[in-house]
């Protein structure tokens, strides 16, 4: 990968949404009561990932990707994937515009899209970018993600950790390379998203199967080799159910997304709007440190420039 070659890194934004309103207590804003502990959690934590990336590791290019919806074409697939979801806390939902209105705050693309899960529209991003020559970074330790892992051209970030997560970690998860994730899920299945898999196959079991017979269709046209009986009637048995799981599975990475990657070139956040934002929301502690930085940044002549200092892409356009 050529040190010139773009650097592209897409926030899992609805992951952020969730991690941050469970990191902190209830916050509510002091001069109407408006629930706003999501929001802040998630402003702390796009500040603090911007104003530590490393110049020589930083972005040229950035977007974060939410989920629109909660319907999207897998409902249509199997009308009762996430049907087992508890609906978002009351106090939350109010939060999920507001969020949205920080993503733009901070001069980042604040993109979703109709009909298709966040996750969706980060594998097309990500498979795009890449086939383009570019290095991608999608920031979240989300292991639905990690069938999209492609060391040297797309990797997993945990924020939190502050790793990179390659194809060690996808066999550390799941026992089977990134290219063979999507079998194994849909073998094992899942719980929270209710995708049905293979009854009594876990991950071990799944990691096996797949390294005898080399791939999902394949397990499933030689079940009938398999010596164990209660494992063999179940893949006969179920093999319809098990195939539905891939394709639910499956991200999808040809959406026909309304913005190109390209267009996603990182912008440094102004000073005006931010703070704006900020002080609307009554953060106190986080528009001190903005200030802070700006103030410093202005001293410097880099009007606040974020991503990675004044090593980092400069403002597009």
């Amino acid at each position: 990968m050529s040190k010139n070659a773009p650097r592209l890194f897409l926030i899992d934004g609805s992951g952020y949404i969730f991690r941050a309103y469970h990191a902190l207590p209830p916050l509510t804003r002091a001069s109407d009561g408006l629930s706003v502990g999501a929001v802040a959690g998630f402003c702390n934590m796009l500040w603090k990932f911007l104003e530590e990336m490393k110049a020589t590791e930083a972005p040229t290019h950035l977007a974060v990707i939410f989920d629109k919806s909660e319907v999207t074409f897998r409902n249509k697939l199997y009308p009762e994937y996430k049907a087992n979801r508890p609906p978002a806390p009351e106090d939350l939902v109010p939060q999920f515009p507001l969020i949205r209105d920080a993503t733009r705050a901070f001069n980042l693309p604040c993109i979703e899209m109709g009909g298709y899960e966040a996750d969706d529209l980060i594998a097309t991003y990500a498979r795009q970018a890449a086939k383009a020559g570019a290095s991608v970074k999608i920031v979240s330790s989300d292991k639905d993600l990690m069938q999209l892992v492609d060391d040297g051209k797309i990797q997993l970030y945990d924020p939190m950790k502050q790793k990179a997560l390659g194809v060690e970690a996808v066999l550390e998860k799941f026992g089977v390379a990134p290219d063979r994730v999507i079998d194994a899920q849909a073998l094992i299945g899942d719980s929270v998203d209710n995708v049905p898999g293979a009854p009594g196959i876990g991950p071990k079991t799944a990691a096996e199967l797949i390294a005898t017979f080399g791939s999902l269709e394949a397990i499933l046209e030689r079940a009938n080799e398999i010596k164990q009986p209660k494992r063999r009637e179940t893949l006969i048995n179920f093999a319809d159910q098990i195939r539905l799981s891939k394709e639910l599975v499956t991200l999808k990475d040809d959406v026909a997304v309304e913005e190109a990657w390209e267009s996603f070139a990182v912008r440094d956040p102004e000073a005006g709007p931010l703070l704006q934002f900020i002080d609307a929301m009554e953060f106190r502690t986080l528009g001190r440190r903005v200030r802070e930085h700006f103030a410093k940044e202005k001293g410097r002549g880099d009007r606040g420039r974020l991503c990675g200092g004044r090593g980092g892409a400069k403002r597009a356009g």
